[in-house]
């Protein structure tokens, strides 16, 4: 990769900084100066920044709770990202493991790991995610029972595949999905007439969201929590 990306991501440096501390000798591989931020660095190479030997990246595995208002994407022109919220030389080279709509809060997981987060996100795993939910009116029983069989969603052929549905009191509801379909939890609710007024995850397979962790907030996996998956 080349020098300066290298730089971004292993130490606290923005992009620009790391090409100037390049440019100002600040920085040997193998021993030798090297100011141009171009230059391509591989593994095995000895990186020094002022005389400090430097690790190569790793993989990062991340968990965030995400506050409203902010959206699942590397970039958007007209709202805040979820990797506004992580230090810019951990952000540059993550990806989303299940994406959050804006005013979704909650669990949300981030790698650079390609085939881990293909191993949370295949349907093949049946990897199963927890939403608690505030409905616009009470649901019955016999609703519980419609999301737990599977309901019709719109324009889709099949129905959803079997759900776990709980209720905490009229209008609060947690419900456990496999799929990761469009808007799915929404859809679901919408296709047994009610509405969902506010929707936070708080589980990813054996995963949950740390109970003190304010949103906003971010922490590294542990590696027994990166072995769940």
């Amino acid at each position: 990769m080349r020098l300066d990306f290298y730089l971004s991501h292993v130490t606290d440096l923005a992009r620009k900084a790391a090409k100037i501390a390049a440019s100002k000798g600040r920085v040997t591989v193998n021993g030798v100066v090297v100011k141009k931020a171009n230059y391509t660095v591989q593994e095995g190479d000895q990186i020094c920044l002022d005389d400090v030997l430097l690790a190569w990246p790793s993989e990062g595995y991340y968990l965030l709770h995400k506050p409203a208002g902010y959206v699942c994407a590397t970039q958007d022109p007209d709202h805040p990202t979820v990797l506004d919220l992580l230090p810019s030389h951990l952000g540059q080279d993550l990806k989303i493991v299940g994406r959050l709509d804006k005013d979704t809060t909650g669990l949300l997981l981030l790698t650079t790991d390609g085939q881990w987060l293909h191993r949370i996100t295949s349907p093949r795993n049946a990897c199963n995610k927890r939403y608690r939910m505030m409905l616009a009116d009470p649901i019955s029983d016999a609703d519980l029972k419609r999301l737990e069989d599977g309901v019709m969603l719109n324009g889709e052929s099949q129905p959803t595949l079997p759900a776990v549905a709980q209720r905490i009191s009229d209008c609060d509801i947690y419900l456990t999905i496999q799929e990761g379909k469009y808007h799915q939890v929404k859809r679901m609710l919408a296709a047994v007439g009610n509405k969902v007024e506010e929707l936070h995850r708080d589980q990813i397979g054996p995963l949950s969201l740390d109970a003190d962790m304010q949103a906003g907030e971010f922490r590294e996996l542990t590696e027994e929590e990166v072995a769940y998956f």
